[in-house]
């Protein structure tokens, strides 16, 4: 992976900008320690940091053939097929990446290039004759890309900060975009980036941009389509699938592991990869995650029934793994909030992103590539709002479905369309959904949640695993993003998906012989967080700021007894903030970060 930004300006010579280069560059550091280059002309500036993973030694970039440069940010999975397409038309290739072939695939294809690729990606390519500019992201949406137009001026990068290093683009956040973080937060509308000169390009788009003139243009949706699959079928199709996305991802020339929580969808990656080395002779190395003395304080609820500790070792036993188990220290955890604010650019998702941040600096220490396991909750039915009925038709965001929690800590009258907001951009979701004649109320509403899971709830976790990995220099795939498997998927009966009333059951079916029993039939369990006490009172220690330092609105716009009511009680929420694992403690972490964000990046407030 690796990380990407450019500049096309027609009244700035570009040439004399290398200050301006070298500090977005900078900032893109962590993304890609190993390598960096540019190409500069007087109207351009493509920017490029590597984390160097395939072809180590002549991946470099930018990259040019003929008249395109290219700087590309991602891996693609069919590589060997799209390479052979372009040599029976002629092309021969210097290298083994999957850089040169995109680029190439562009020269040929152009537009429709995109719609061979399979994988996880954010690029620009530049034409340099005609002084155009195309970038695209990958279909479900894996890796970021930013842009902002101002005038004559059109700027793009992987991250935001990275973009508000340019003096024409302002920290400037109004209205909408502290409606995103205080009533959709850490979750945010697809194309929005909260600041008002920033935004985001939506997965599964490509923009073009020549002479001031900028379009942008979807290339790939999911649409309705019969599947009259028996069981038998589908659990073979599930498991062919599946097994092809994992092993098309375990091609590196770098050291690679897995995460291992013990749950499904880890268990079958690391079961797949293990076999993949056993029969090279090699032993496969597998990560986990938890907290100190969390076994003492862990309490079982809906959302969190058991213990990751429980069956961890059981399936590093039964695949051979060499594993390895990170302890993270819990004031540790909360310290690291602001690294991950800074990181993300935004307020982000709490201890959930520190954690993970901390976990990936371990596992960087050595590995460079790691398979997780995102994405399967979202499509194959996995989380509880998916089979309990009292939530499953509620008309709302099932993670989150009142907004009076949000609204408790604020001051009255602060965003006072904050409501209307929030239900705005849950039906224009429920709008992108494609249907069949005929369909079941309950067939459509599957429909419906899996494009507010795939839009929303899974968007936010993949954010968070891109940033948080890339801070540490470590590239994280997500087999399970495949988008044939996703197509596959949203075309799946929900009597075939939860076969047998489990969750996730078509695939429990479809590996049940691969896993230990224990492990095929485990209740989903989440991402582990901290129940530990130390956190949360590090967490309001950090928190005090908040309300002894006015130079932020953020002083005037909560309600300060409401949040020391949180801050006294942990237990005080009825219902998560958000999702599984957002309670008092993460809406604690969620406001501090807040707090860090408008301190870092000096947000200015048009309201």
């Amino acid at each position: 992976m690796c990380g990407i930004a450019g500049i096309i300006s027609s009244d700035i010579d570009l040439r004399g900008e290398k200050p301006l280069v070298e500090k977005i560059s900078d900032t893109l550091k962590m993304r890609g320690p190993d390598a960096k280059g540019e190409y500069i002309t007087a109207d351009t500036a493509l920017i490029h940091r590597r984390l160097s993973v395939i072809d180590v030694e002549r991946g470099a970039q930018p990259m040019s053939f003929g008249k395109y440069v290219i700087v590309y940010n991602g891996e693609l999975y069919n590589t060997d097929e799209v390479r052979d397409e372009l040599k029976s038309f002629g092309y021969t290739f210097e290298t083994h990446c999957d850089t040169e072939v995109v680029l190439k695939a562009y020269d040929k294809w152009k537009e429709d290039s995109v719609k061979k690729l399979n994988g996880i990606f954010a690029y620009a390519v530049y034409d340099k004759k005609e002084k155009s500019l195309f970038a695209v992201r990958d279909r479900i949406g894996v890796k970021p890309l930013f842009y902002s137009q101002k005038k004559s001026l059109f700027a793009f990068a992987s991250r935001i900060k990275s973009l508000l290093c340019i003096p024409q683009i302002r920290s400037v956040v109004g209205e909408d975009g502290l409606n995103e973080i205080f009533m959709l937060g850490p979750s945010k509308t697809m194309g929005n980036a909260i600041f008002k000169d920033i935004k985001e390009l939506e997965p599964a788009h490509y923009l073009t941009y020549k002479n001031g003139r900028l379009d942008i243009k979807q290339y790939w949706c999911l649409t309705a389509q019969e599947n009259n699959e028996t069981v038998k079928e589908a659990t073979e199709h599930t498991y062919a699938l599946v097994k092809d996305s994992i092993e098309r991802q375990l091609v590196s020339d770098v050291p690679l592991s897995a995460f291992l929580s013990g749950g499904l969808d880890s268990s079958i990656i690391s079961k797949i990869a293990a076999d993949k080395y056993a029969e090279k002779g090699k032993v496969f190395d597998t990560y986990s995650v938890d907290y100190t003395d969390n076994d003492k304080y862990f309490k079982k609820s809906l959302f969190q029934p058991n213990k990751d500790s429980d069956y961890i070792g059981m399936m590093s036993d039964y695949i051979g793994s060499n594993h390895h188990n990170v302890i993270l220290d819990n004031v540790a955890v909360a310290d690291a909030l602001e690294q991950a604010t800074d990181a993300r650019g935004v307020p982000g998702f709490a201890d959930i992103d520190s954690s993970l941040l901390l976990f990936c600096k371990e596992v960087k220490k050595d590995f460079t590539v790691c398979l997780s396991g995102e994405c399967a909750d979202e499509i194959f039915g996995g989380y509880p709002w998916y089979h309990r009925k009292e939530i499953l038709f509620e008309d709302c965001f099932p993670w989150s479905r009142s907004t009076d929690v949000r609204r408790s800590i604020l001051s009255p009258g602060f965003l006072p369309k904050g409501e209307e907001y929030a239900r705005n951009a849950y039906e224009q979701t429920l709008k992108q959904t494609s249907y069949l004649d005929g369909e079941s109320n309950l067939d459509r509403r599957m429909r419906e949640m899996f494009i507010l899971n795939l839009n929303w709830f899974m968007q936010t976790l993949l954010v968070r695993k891109d940033v948080m990995s890339m801070e540490s220099s470590l590239e994280v795939r997500v087999p399970f993003c495949d988008y044939r498997l996703v197509e596959y998927a949203y075309n799946m009966p929900w009597s075939i998906k939860a076969l047998d009333g489990r969750e996730k059951g078509i695939v429990r079916k479809a590996f049940e012989n691969d896993l230990p029993y224990e492990i095929a039939w485990r209740k989903k369990s989440p991402y582990p967080k901290t129940h530990n006490p130390a956190y949360f009172k590090r967490v309001c220690e950090l928190a005090q700021a908040v309300f002894y330092d006015r130079s932020t609105p953020l002083y005037d716009w909560l309600d300060r007894t409401a949040v020391e009511i949180l801050m006294k009680n942990p237990d005080s929420l009825t219902e998560p903030w958000y999702g599984q694992l957002m309670r008092t403690p993460q809406v604690i972490s969620y406001i501090y970060q807040i707090y860090v964000w408008i301190k870092k990046y000096k947000v200015e407030f048009e309201l």
